[in-house]
């Protein structure tokens, strides 16, 4: 199966009865075959319906622009759809990771990106130490070092926004140990992920795992979600927990905590790269 062929359309419309027939019947009029279609209702009554639709063009189909004219002519404009987005497979999101010193999380994107695991190409890791370039550097993605000084955040962030804005689709913070500002989210053009090294919304912020031992805590975990201005407060895309015992130090706990944020953001950068997740207010919608 030819991947040129191949399309993804997501599509957020207020429910109602009737848009799984008007999209599906639109396909279907142009001879496209539906290869996967998920969707989700997010009330009973009055909520907002969410789908996900993988579908192969016909051979000598119009190519993109004309389905994309057509389907907001045809579906999007009478049902009031809120947001829909036509996304050809053959184009490859492009990732930036940002990260700090701590290394284990974008050791795990890069190795699974050069044996061809993620639907998109790592372009460029950014970090305000040097701890990290020859990791990075051996797998032939170019580094950049941005440090942060005191006091100066702002130009920091302005380096970045000069390296990243337009040319990529996905921001990944695999530990990268400085807060964002709103301005940088709001000018940055691409979502940003972020792995927090706990099972949020407990323990936001730091040393959480050195908190969850002073409490006893039975299970630790890691939580993956998108970064809005409220800090570790962003829409939860994936988390996974740990039991531990009561004998267990933080080390140790961070040490198991290590291999389930591993997990954990690679499941989250996959998933949103596959279009396999949707933002509903505070929360998401993840089509797995």
């Amino acid at each position: 199966m030819a991947v040129d062929d191949l399309y993804r359309l997501l599509v957020d419309v207020p429910d109602r009865p009737g848009i799984v027939a008007a999209v599906s019947g639109f396909l279907a009029e142009r001879g496209a075959n539906i290869l996967e279609f998920d969707s989700h209702s997010t009330e009973r009554h009055g909520g907002t319906f969410h789908a996900r639709v993988e579908f192969q063009e016909p051979v000598g189909g119009g190519g993109e622009q004309e389905i994309a004219q057509a389907f907001e002519q045809l579906v999007a404009t009478p049902l009031a759809v809120r947001h829909w987005e036509l996304w050809p497979l053959a184009r490859r999101k492009r990732i930036c990771v940002l990260v700090s010193r701590e290394g284990h999380c974008l050791a795990d994107l890069l190795a699974r990106w050069h044996a061809g695991e993620l639907d998109g190409d790592i372009g460029l890791v950014i970090s305000n130490h040097e701890d990290l370039r020859g990791e990075v550097e051996r797998f032939g993605v170019p580094f950049l070092h941005v440090p942060v000084e005191p006091g100066g955040k702002a130009q920091s962030e302005a380096r970045i926004l000069e390296a990243v804005a337009g040319r990529f689709d996905l921001l990944v913070l695999a530990r990268y140990m400085q807060i964002l500002s709103g301005d940088f989210l709001e000018r940055a053009g691409a979502p940003v992920i972020n792995i927090h090294h706990s099972f949020l919304p407990a323990f936001a912020g730091a040393d959480p795992y050195a908190r969850a031992r002073e409490r006893g805590v039975k299970i630790i975990g890691a939580t993956a979600h998108y970064v809005t201005e409220e800090l570790d407060a962003g829409p939860i895309i994936e988390q996974d927990v740990e039991r531990v015992n009561d004998h267990a130090t933080a080390e140790q706990m961070a040490r198991l905590g290590r291999d389930i944020e591993r997990t954990v953001l690679a499941r989250a950068v996959e998933w949103h790269l596959q279009g396999r997740v949707v933002v509903d207010g505070t929360r998401t919608v993840v089509f797995t």
